[in-house]
């Protein structure tokens, strides 16, 4: 789960006057910007993904705002009797490495390509991803993972990777 406004924009609407009417375009070139310290943004919004890497020195630590938003979600859950958590929160570059590399040691390169990240490319190195209770396609199951669906976004984070959207994110659904 990720704080929607670190999410890629893939487009901007730009309007388009015609002769009667004004017509709103969506086109796929956001303004990309990297700064001198090698981080890359669109539109004023970080980016992190196979394309676009950290710096393995880049390590803010868990986000403030995005730990407050979680924490109140995580309060609004409690109310209703639900239990949320996070099991994986910041992680810095050296320790994406380990995990990466397990995981190509039990599966294979390509198997770890389609649900982990390589070192610098992971959105946990933001401080702004984190990953609930499990990350096991059973979540989605439980009164947990439909609640967390269902209003995550009320506290301003995504489903970072959807179960149909493995060709757009480059990731396997994580719930």
């Amino acid at each position: 789960m990720l704080p929607e406004e670190t999410a890629a924009s893939t487009a901007e609407s730009e309007e388009i006057t015609g002769e009667d009417e004004k017509i709103s375009e969506v086109t796929d070139s956001p303004a990309e910007e990297t700064d001198n310290d090698g981080l890359t943004y669109f539109d004023g919004i970080l980016i992190v993904n196979k394309t676009y890497p950290l710096p393995a020195d880049y390590a803010p630590g868990v986000d403030d705002e995005a730990q407050k938003a979680f924490d109140k979600m995580q309060a609004d859950a409690a109310d209703l009797g639900l239990n949320i958590y996070i099991s994986s929160g910041f992680r810095s570059y050296d320790y994406q490495a380990g995990l990466y590399q397990r995981y190509v040691d039990r599966d294979g390169k390509a198997a770890a390509d389609r649900y982990s990240a390589r070192p610098g490319h992971s959105e946990h190195q933001t401080g702004l991803a984190f990953d609930l209770n499990t990350i096991t396609d059973e979540f989605k199951d439980t009164d947990e993972g439909k609640w967390v669906a269902a209003n995550c976004y009320k506290y301003g984070f995504i489903i970072r990777y959807p179960a149909d959207k493995e060709d757009v994110t480059g990731y396997m659904y994580e719930p």
